[in-house]
């Protein structure tokens, strides 16, 4: 049995990637293991559940959609721009962590996450919701319910919810212009 291939071009945390001959089948979790060695997405359920394996696709009008890798073929992210949970972190000229987002450090602080194998689910999540304020800040009256249907999809075994929840509700009323009166 032959696999078909075909080209694949995409920008992932922002450097240009192909093309490369990647098999039509191919999920784009298992893309971002085996040709680009980005692990930081998880494989968690393998069915689009849990949302471990989500990264950032960034729309035609730059607001950010959070999509599942592992249900997801490669080849639909074709020309897209792509954030994985690598890209978030300021990184310097040989690649060493200078800043983290303030997404990440939200939830350093708030001692978000036990074995933090949801992490990067949830920081896309998060990440995809300020970009969403932004665009269209939220009274703070809806502001919990706004992060609960984001945050809502995503699975954490070790019942980390409440200081996820508790970072990007602080975070969200500590950025300007996210929430208003």
């Amino acid at each position: 049995m032959t696999l078909s291939s075909k080209q694949l071009s995409l920008t992932i945390n922002d450097k240009a990637v192909g093309p490369i001959d990647v098999p039509e089948a191919m999920m784009m979790q298992d893309f971002l293991y085996e040709y680009l060695n980005l692990t930081g997405s998880r494989m968690g359920c393998g069915q689009g559940i849990c949302h471990a394996c989500t990264v950032i696709v960034e729309k035609d009008d730059g607001a950010l959609e959070e999509m599942r890798t592992c249900i997801v073929g490669a080849h639909w992210f074709a020309g897209r721009k792509v954030r994985t949970v690598e890209g978030h972190a300021k990184r310097d000229a040989n690649g060493a962590i200078m800043e983290l987002s303030p997404v990440q450090q939200a939830f350093i602080e708030h001692f978000s996450f036990q074995c933090g194998y949801c992490t990067p689910g949830f920081v896309t999540a998060a990440s995809v919701l300020l970009d969403k304020l932004r665009r269209e800040p939220v009274r703070r009256a809806e502001l919990e319910q706004a992060i609960t249907n984001t945050l809502g999809s995503h699975i954490c075994r070790c019942t980390g919810y409440v200081r996820y929840f508790e970072a990007v509700r602080d975070l969200a009323l500590q950025t300007p212009g996210l929430v208003k009166a």
